[in-house]
């Protein structure tokens, strides 16, 4: 009489389960582009920079460096505007949280284009 085998399948199962459980709270590097507008004053440019920090840092996360390119001819308008503010953000994220980031920048007035990529561990 054959008898099944389910209790290590099962096994593998729960395993797969916790790994990719553990995996999601990992944090991940991630470097985004942000195009702003380059009509904002500096104190609102700074403003938008910082509510970009707070919402990663709400999220979890950690920010590990900011670099402003400054303003930059766009290749195509966006907006009506033909320039852009250029800054290169690089920071820790758990995986999960990059879609909630990208939902909350589409809505920002300030926020004219976004690029998010994920980094080689």
């Amino acid at each position: 009489m054959a008898t099944k085998g389910t209790g290590t399948t099962r096994a593998k199962k729960v395993t797969a389960k916790e790994a990719t459980a553990a995996e999601e709270k990992q944090l991940r590097g991630y470097e985004m582009v942000l195009i702003l507008n380059p009509e904002l004053t500096e104190d609102k440019f700074n403003a938008s920079l910082d509510n970009f920090s707070k919402l990663i840092t709400d999220m979890g996360g950690a920010i590990a460096e900011v670099q402003q390119w400054g303003k930059r001819k766009l290749a195509y308008p966006i907006k009506q505007f033909s320039e852009g503010n250029y800054v290169l953000t690089r920071f820790q994220l758990q995986p999960a949280m990059s879609k909630d980031v990208e939902a909350k920048l589409h809505i920002s007035e300030d926020i004219l284009r976004h690029l998010l990529v994920r980094l080689d561990s």
